[in-house]
């Protein structure tokens, strides 16, 4: 049997119990509230892990130069610091097979640290190559005084020394090639597979 309505009561009031409908229907509405606030955090959080795993890569600004057989250290040599991929310097520029690429150093002590971990990878749009570190530039005690580790150009928040090769070559054929190369441009750290690659030596091909 429905109720008569109160005159002043809202249709579906019941009197004495407006007030402690009104509490419970606040706190469903925290409640609800609070579950939405939490669930979004779970997702985005979720977003931005699932975001690192599927896309970790990042773009800086490089000072892009070359070094070859002809110009390394020792001359005449393909010889690297911290081989990874490579024994000796080289590398196609695949995923597979990235090309050595010599990064600054610091002496401190018996310690020497590279500018970027041995094994780091880069990818370089403007030679459509895939770059792995294995080799240092610098020589001395104190190769942070020097290049690679400074005195790259304004706008450039690092220097790649990128191996061209040219054993096969004259040595003004490497030397134009590192000529060719030398930029300030953007580079990928911690690329995914799939970039266009144009595979080869630097020397051997259009630099």
């Amino acid at each position: 049997m429905s109720r008569t309505a109160v005159p002043g009561e809202m249709p579906g009031e019941v009197p004495g119990e407006v007030a402690g409908d009104s509490a419970r229907v606040r706190g469903r509405l925290a409640v609800v509230a609070t579950l939405v606030v939490v669930v979004g955090a779970a997702v985005a959080v979720g977003s931005l892990a699932g975001s690192r795993r599927s896309g970790g890569e990042r773009t800086v600004t490089a000072y892009l130069t070359g070094y070859s057989y002809w110009d390394n250290t020792p001359p005449g040599s393909a010889g690297i610091s911290h081989p990874v991929v490579h024994e000796e310097a080289g590398g196609t520029g695949t995923y597979a097979d990235p090309v050595t690429v010599a990064v600054g150093h610091t002496i401190i002590g018996d310690r020497d640290e590279l500018d970027w971990p041995a094994g780091t990878r880069f990818y370089v749009p403007s030679l459509r190559r895939y770059l792995v570190v294995e080799d240092t530039c610098g020589d001395g005690p104190r190769p942070q005084d020097g290049p690679c580790h400074a005195g790259y150009p304004r706008g450039a928040s690092t220097w790649l020394d990128v191996w061209v090769g040219g054993a096969g070559a004259p040595r003004s054929r490497s030397d134009a090639c590192m000529r060719a190369i030398t930029q300030v441009t953007r580079v990928i750290v911690d690329p995914e597979p799939g970039h266009p690659v144009s595979a080869g030596e630097l020397t051997g091909g259009p630099c």
